[in-house]
């Protein structure tokens, strides 16, 4: 297969996670394998290229690194130390161009313009070596960011780089940027990880660096391997750009279709969202659902029903003014704040508490906030628990069906309706949430986990380190109660429509997977020793 074929694909794939990533990757693979360039007998002619050969090939190459694959025969596997020197070091002595770790821009592989210029006193003690123009730097610190680059440009005043890279400068029969492309070929990424030591700042020493492999052609095919990697990579910002600007298009798309639904959640507006020409974030069609769901927009109001009578609603409270509210209801509709229509119940916090040397294999169920699933049920997989006894002396915390348990430390307002339990005691990171029969488990689940709900912790999140919320915070969240029958034709819609999304999702991840398995063939296939042709 031509790699030209390759790119003319690229829609078949382009929703595989980072395609065009993975296309310069592979370009990079393909170009240090030799399998983008052909073979010329005339580049063995070059002078450096024959002084090299005859010193390489006659030397003792008992310590040499194996090869990491195959390349072709007139190629050589040398080492970085075969190919490159440093340029000295120095303390600075009048003033420089500093460049450091953070002065490259590592996504394309240059030097940043806004480079600051320090006088010998103000240099840190990093600031030693030096570079000429055509030095390839490489940060050997985190190897794996890639802060890697050529020093491209003239600096006035001169620049001197960091201790952190390592400095080579190539010699005659070698191009810096062919070397600058191995360098940041997943070969090398590979060979560098294997060699680096260290957990909190994995690095390379510069004895290690020096040794690494590198796969060396005649310094013209060299040159013709740069041109065709340019050529590709500018083909590979052609598909970026293509894709982004596709991306811009679909987001608008997406954007007047949620609006369009917001404002008329109609059948017809809702095929708006399952489009097949544009994809909407199933995360953001959620959010909509349960927005229109709380907002009384989702069904329509049903004369029949029964308002919501304040007389129903215990410890009734008045807004001090309409503008407390966080939006405008339907008439049969009413504002409440939680602790009207719940009682809220810690988890027993005295010395019975239990800790982890009581828990036992089989006994009650002692919930904490691990055990709350995205989906709203308990893992009884993972389920901890405690005696009998202990369970009876807890004073708090007991849990019944129906009630709900919501979290109050690290992941708040991770929710849960009780249904698979029939009895249980919660940890102190919970709050039980005992409705009133005024609204059901399921509705009071669905108005939590909704947006309103989520911005309701903001209001009261003390914004530390260990975010957490009391149960006298969550009292106070103001709740939209709609007529019984109607909180029940709201969830039974909610649920037709999230069935509707999670179809949506699973039909993305097959078509994404599908496009991965397709992108990870055709390039098994390119990267195959005959797989690819770097003809035009």
């Amino acid at each position: 297969m031509k790699l030209e074929t390759f790119f003319e694909k690229f829609e078949l794939f382009a929703d595989a996670p980072g395609a065009v990533a993975k296309m310069r990757a592979l370009v990079l693979e393909l170009a240090v394998r030799g399998q983008l360039s052909e073979r010329n007998p005339e580049d063995q002619n070059d002078p450096a290229w024959q002084v090299f050969l005859e010193k390489f090939d006659n030397r003792i190459h008992g310590t040499d690194p194996g090869p990491p694959f195959d390349i072709p025969n007139e190629w050589r596997w040398v080492c970085v130390d075969d190919v490159a020197d440093a340029c000295g070091q120095k303390r600075p002595d009048e003033p420089f161009t500093y460049i450091d770790v953070a002065s490259i821009d590592n996504q394309c592989g240059i030097i940043k313009s806004d480079l600051e210029v320090l006088t010998p006193e103000n240099a840190p003690s990093r600031a030693r070596k030096l570079v000429r123009l055509g030095t390839v730097i490489y940060a050997t610190v985190r190897p794996y960011l890639k802060n890697i680059a050529i020093i491209d440009r003239e600096f006035s005043p001169p620049a001197i780089v960091s201790t952190a890279f390592a400095v080579l400068h190539p010699r005659p029969f070698v191009d810096s940027r062919f070397l600058f492309f191995w360098l940041r070929s997943k070969p090398f990424e590979v060979e560098v990880a294997e060699r680096m030591k260290g957990v909190a700042y994995p690095a390379i020493n510069d004895g290690e660096f020096r040794s690494c492999p590198v796969p060396l052609p005649p310094l013209a095919e060299q040159k013709r391997i740069v041109a065709k990697v340019d050529e590709l990579m500018a083909l590979c910002d052609r598909l970026e750009a293509q894709q982004q600007e596709r991306d811009t298009r679909h987001a608008a798309l997406v954007r007047a279709s949620l609006a369009r639904f917001t404002e008329a959640p109609t059948p017809t507006n809702l095929q708006f969202l399952f489009h097949p020409s544009y994809e909407v974030s199933p995360a953001d069609l959620r959010k909509t659902i349960l927005t229109l769901a709380v907002q009384g927009k989702l069904v329509p109001q049903d004369p029949n029903d029964e308002p919501v009578e304040v007389a129903a609603i215990s410890r009734a409270t008045k807004a001090k003014d309409e503008q407390e509210h966080p939006f405008s209801l339907p008439p049969s509709w009413r504002w409440v704040h939680l602790e009207q229509i719940s009682q809220l119940i810690n988890g027993d916090r005295s010395k019975n508490y239990p800790n982890k040397a009581e828990y036992v294999q089989e006994g009650v169920a002692w919930i904490n906030a691990g055990h709350i699933k995205p989906d709203g049920t308990l893992s009884l997989e993972s389920m901890q628990y405690i005696t009998r006894k202990k369970f009876d002396s807890l004073r708090s915390g007991k849990i019944r069906p129906g009630d709900l348990v919501y979290c109050l430390r690290g992941t708040l307002g991770k929710t849960a309706i009780i249904s698979q339990l029939e009895e249980g005691a919660v940890a102190s990171s919970l709050v039980i949430i005992r409705l009133s029969p005024i609204i059901t488990p399921a509705f009071a689940y669905r108005f939590l986990t909704s947006p309103l709900g989520r911005e309701q912790i903001y209001r009261f999140d003390n914004g530390s380190a260990q975010p957490n919320l009391s149960a006298s915070n969550v009292k106070k969240y103001w709740v939209p109660l709609p007529p019984l029958a109607e909180q029940r034709r709201i969830v039974a819609k909610v649920e037709q429509l999230m069935a509707l999304v999670d179809e949506l999702e699973q039909q993305l991840a097959a078509s994404r997977a599908t496009a991965e398995k397709l992108l990870t063939a055709l390039v098994a296939k390119l990267t195959s020793r005959k797989g690819v042709s770097g003809e035009t």
